[in-house]
C-alpha cells in the first residue's frame, strides 16, 4: 500500500511518524508525501493546544468521505480515545504506546491499539524526514502533574529507553550522513529517573550525553526541552556535558510564568528563582548559549500584577527565544475546571509579551553580526535559493544555497539579523 503520514505537534511526534514510516517500509509498504497518491492516510495528532486540536478535527472531518483507509494516531488517540472514535467511527485508532503495531493497523488487521506500556522507541526502525537530522526519543512521559497539561494522559510517566539502543540509533544515523542528533522527549531532564531506568542502571542525562559525544564522526547534538526542577538537580553535571564541542550550546527550559503563585497553581514544582539560577549558571560558564523558554499567558488565576511579574522576568533574563501561548483549557485537566479570564484580556497580554519577546530576540541576534565560524546546513530556507545553517549555539543563519548542501558543514559570516534568524554569507 501507499501510505501518507500527516504529522502535527512536537519533535517527539515527528519521530513517532518517522518510526511508523520505518515500520511500514520494513513491512513492504511505500510512504508517500501526498495524500492524493495514497491508499491509506495516517493523521498523527497533537492535543497540547485547543487551536491545534480544532485544526486536526477539521482535517479528519474533511477525510471522512474519502475511500482511503484512515488511521488516527498520536496524543489525541491516546488521551481522548472515545472522542476520536466518535469523530470518525470508520477510522482505525492507534495511540502513542502502540506505534509498533502500525503495520497491522494500516493493513486492517486491527482497528484499535491504545494503552499499555510503550516499547523502546529508540530501538525501532525509522525513516528520517530530514536527511541531515536524526530525532531520537530518549524517554517518554514525564514526572510532573501540571494542572494545565493533557500530554501526561497521552504519554504517561517517564519511561527511559536503554542507553545501548539510543547509542546504536545515533551511530547508525551518523554513519548514514546525519549531522544533527536531536535528543527529545516530554522532559529530557527526567532521563534515567524512572523506576525502570533505575532498576536497569540507566545513567542520567549528563552521562548519556558523555556516551553519545564519544561516537566517531562529525556531528552535533541538540538537547530537547527540560523542566527546571530536574535541570536544577543536575545543574553542574549538565553544564559540564554541554561544554563538549559536539553539544549545541542551546538550552530549552520553560518558565511558563514569572509569578510563583501562578507556578504553584500550575503545579510546576519550582519557583522563579530556580529558573533564574539555572539560566545564570549556564550563561556564566557558557556565555554565548542560546536560551529558549515557554510562557503561558492568561492562566485562569493570573492577575495583571502577576502578568507584570512575567514581563519583568523576561525583561531581566532576556531569552533568545520565547514561545508564547495563550491558555487553552484541555479536557480532563484541573485547570479546565477553573474560571477562564476574558478572551480580550488574554489576547492583550499575549500581544504585549510577543512584542517584548520580539524586541529582545532582535537585540540578541544583532549581537551576532560580524561573527564568523562553522555551521551545519540542516534545512531549506523559506525563500527560494536559501538554506539554513546552525552555528555552535544553534542560531539559524540564512544563506544562499541549494538543497544539495543539506548535512554539509560550511564557514559562514553573519552580516545581519532578524527576529527569528541571522542573515549571512558563505565565508571563504
Amino acid at each position: 500500500m501507499k501510505v501518507c503520514i500527516e504529522t502535527y505537534g512536537c519533535s517527539a511526534n515527528v519521530n513517532d511518524s518517522e518510526i511508523m514510516a520505518g515500520l511500514l517500509n520494513k513491512g513492504g509498504h511505500q510512504v508517500v508525501a501526498a495524500s492524493e497518491d495514497a491508499d491509506a492516510i495516517i493523521v498523527n495528532t497533537c492535543t497540547v493546544k485547543g487551536p491545534t486540536e480544532e485544526k486536526i478535527r477539521r482535517r479528519i472531518h474533511d477525510l471522512q468521505d474519502c475511500s482511503k483507509r484512515l488511521v488516527i494516531a498520536g496524543c489525541m488517540s491516546e488521551a481522548q480515545t472515545e472522542s476520536v472514535r466518535l469523530l470518525s467511527p470508520a477510522a482505525a485508532v492507534i495511540g502513542t504506546h502502540k506505534i509498533n503495531e502500525i503495520v497491522d493497523v494500516v493493513e486492517g488487521k486491527a482497528n484499535l491499539a491504545v494503552g499499555g506500556s510503550s516499547v523502546d522507541k529508540a530501538s525501532l526502525p525509522k525513516l528520517s524526514f530530514n536527511s541531515a537530522v536524526s530525532i531520537i526519543q530518549i524517554n517518554e512521559g514525564c514526572l510532573g502533574s501540571c494542572s494545565f497539561c493533557i500530554t501526561k494522559a497521552a504519554r504517561g510517566n517517564t519511561l527511559s529507553y536503554l542507553i545501548g539502543t539510543i547509542r546504536n540509533s545515533a551511530e547508525e544515523s551518523v554513519k548514514a550522513g546525519c549531522r544533527e542528533v536531536w535528543l527529545t522527549s516530554q522532559d529530557t531532564g527526567t532521563y534515567g529517573l524512572d523506576r525502570r531506568g533505575l532498576i536497569r542502571g540507566t545513567p542520567l542525562l549528563p552521562q548519556l550525553l558523555q556516551q553519545l559525544c564519544g561516537i566517531d564522526g562529525d556531528f552535533q547534538i541538540r538537547v530537547g526541552m527540560m523542566n527546571p526542577t530536574l535541570a536544577n538537580h543536575l545543574l553542574q553535571s549538565l553544564i559540564e556535558a554541554f561544554k563538549h564541542d559536539k553539544v549545541f550550546k542551546f538550552l530549552h527550559i520553560p518558565l511558563q510564568s514569572g509569578s510563583n503563585s501562578v507556578l504553584a497553581a500550575m503545579k510546576r514544582g519550582y519557583k522563579v528563582e530556580t529558573f533564574k539560577k539555572i539560566v545564570a549558571e549556564f550563561r556564566k560558564q557558557l556565555p554565548q548559549i542560546t536560551i529558549a523558554t515557554d510562557i503561558i499567558c492568561g492562566f485562569p488565576i493570573e492577575t495583571d500584577r502577576q502578568f507584570g511579574e512575567t514581563m519583568a522576568v523576561i525583561e531581566e533574563i532576556k531569552p533568545d527565544v520565547v514561545n508564547v501561548s495563550r491558555f487553552w483549557p484541555r479536557p480532563g485537566t484541573a485547570a479546565a475546571k477553573m474560571e477562564r479570564l476574558p478572551d480580550e484580556t488574554v489576547m492583550e497580554r499575549s500581544r504585549k509579551l510577543h512584542a517584548l519577546a520580539k524586541k529582545i530576540a532582535l537585540d540578541r541576534n544583532l549581537g551576532w553580526v560580524g561573527w564568523k565560524g562553522r555551521a551545519v546546513v540542516d534545512e531549506k530556507g523559506k525563500e527560494p535559493g536559501t538554506v539554513v545553517a546552525r552555528n555552535f549555539a544553534y542560531k539559524p543563519v540564512v544563506i544562499r544555497g541549494s538543497e544539495g548542501m543539506l548535512g554539509k558543514f560550511v564557514e559562514v559570516e553573519v552580516t545581519g539579523a532578524a527576529v527569528t534568524h541571522l542573515k549571512g554569507l558563505l565565508h571563504r
